[in-house]
């Protein structure tokens, strides 16, 4: 992969004296890969010292997002990219699935599917969908704000 793609680097620098955090992960598209997302979110999110009230909500995004690339497109594998900058944790999850139109968010209560992303909805500040530049696949993302022991 090119610099600057997923997996690398963990620091981006986005001006000259700006760093953010960015982490990034690909896991196989299979229902056994939410838990091992929500695992290595955790895990990062507890290094960059999150204030716990958006790590847990950052798990629980991760997690739904992961279960609907899993669930809902013909994917191999998922893209999970965390970035934190400014007060603002961005959840980006990138799949293989080419449907028009996106995730929808579903507003009724009897509807099976959509509920993943009324909790996504209604736990981070901005969500969103879009395809993927190179036009493998759609990044569903994510943004929640937070607060840290360190400068992130």
């Amino acid at each position: 992969m090119a610099p600057g793609s997923a997996l690398i680097p963990r620091h981006i620098d986005l001006s000259p004296g700006t760093e953010a955090l960015r982490y990034c992960f690909a896991l196989p598209a299979r229902p056994e890969s939410v838990a091992g997302a929500r695992r290595l979110t955790r895990t990062r999110l507890d290094e960059w010292r999150l204030d716990a009230d958006a790590h847990e909500a950052a798990v629980l995004i991760v997690s739904e997002l992961v279960t609907n690339a899993v669930v809902h497109t013909a994917s191999a594998r998922v893209v999970c990219e965390l970035r934190c900058l400014e007060r603002r944790l961005r959840i980006a999850v990138q799949d293989q699935g080419h449907q028009p139109g996106g995730p929808k968010l579903c507003r009724t209560a009897d509807d099976e599917h959509g509920r993943g992303l009324r909790l996504v909805d209604a736990m981070s500040s901005a969500w969103g969908s879009r395809d993927a530049g190179d036009g493998s696949g759609r990044i569903v993302w994510a943004e929640l704000p937070h607060s840290t022991e360190q400068s992130c």
